[in-house]
């Protein structure tokens, strides 16, 4: 069946015109955003040490912000301030190897918030306590795995990052049933399932590079469910914000909305893979997570 051009006008190139068709017309601000934030990532990977760890303890703090003004609960700035002072607390301790004591201090600010937040929202604003941690934790366990630690992140920022590019694009340039329009309304399986596939094939070439990472099957396997569970933790998010009537998490980044809308992926896909790689063992978490000759 032929495309109808009815609508179309000659003031633009073709191309321009399938962009604005297609609802890319938001393309460039998010591109530009994203440039920033990977650069942001990447050179914080690169100088290692102490600047990864206040990158990424920033980016908690910004997701714990967020998520406790997203819930409009009382005391918001209790809140915030619990919220802030257990993730600090609980980076400062793991970082001295106390992981209890980092989630005693983490499962205390939660609490602490969820007093504050009264009923109704105790439950929401303990959880996110939580979800930030869920970004703080996993990331500086993976970092920390000596010989594994750098690659990791890598493995994980392209599975992510992959996913999330592909899937917007293969979405928007496929079409096809919407996934979840309740929740997610420009989200389509063929985005989805598009995005899985990228970002799986570019986590076990990341993977692959490490000198004993020998068996690509289950590289790819684990690759597939990574990229599947970061895609979940995207569907999470906006189901949070659903919930709360609002749009983006907040306006702190311009085409994407705030932290919690560019990170909700990888939050989940980190844990996954902190929880993957102590549960097979080894000497790190990440080693057991790369670790399958």
């Amino acid at each position: 069946m032929p495309n109808d051009t009815s609508g179309t006008t000659s003031s633009g190139p073709p191309a321009i015109s399938l962009l604005r068709q297609r609802g890319l017309a938001d393309l460039f601000p998010r591109l530009a955003s994203a440039a920033v934030l990977m650069a942001a990532a990447l050179a914080s990977l690169w100088l290692g040490g102490l600047t990864f760890d206040l990158v990424w303890l920033g980016a908690a703090l910004a997701v714990g912000y967020e998520w406790q003004n997203l819930i409009a609960a009382p005391r918001p700035r209790l809140r915030i301030l619990f919220a802030a002072l257990g993730i600090c607390a609980g980076a400062f301790f793991f970082a001295k190897g106390g992981l209890w004591l980092s989630g005693a201090a983490l499962a205390a600010a939660a609490a602490a918030a969820a007093l504050a937040a009264g009923k109704g929202r105790s439950i929401w604003a303990f959880c996110g306590v939580a979800y930030a941690a869920a970004l703080l934790l996993p990331v500086a366990a993976l970092h920390r795995s000596p010989g594994f630690g750098t690659q990791a992140i890598l493995w994980l920022f392209a599975i992510v990052w992959g996913t999330d590019v592909c899937a917007y694009f293969g979405g928007r340039l496929i079409g096809g049933p919407k996934l979840w329009p309740r929740i997610s309304p420009s989200k389509t399986w063929s985005g989805m399932l598009s995005g899985i596939l990228a970002g799986a094939v570019l986590g076990t070439l990341i993977a692959g590079f490490g000198p004993c990472l020998k068996v690509w099957v289950p590289l790819f396997g684990l690759g597939l469910a990574a990229a599947a569970i970061s895609q979940a933790g995207d569907i999470f998010e906006s189901w949070v914000k659903r919930r709360f009537g609002a749009k983006d998490s907040s306006r702190l980044i311009p085409g994407h909305g705030g932290f919690m809308d560019r990170l909700d992926g990888f939050i989940a896909a980190a844990a996954f893979a902190a929880l993957v790689g102590a549960a097979r063992g080894g000497p790190s978490v990440a080693a057991g997570l790369f670790s399958w000759g």
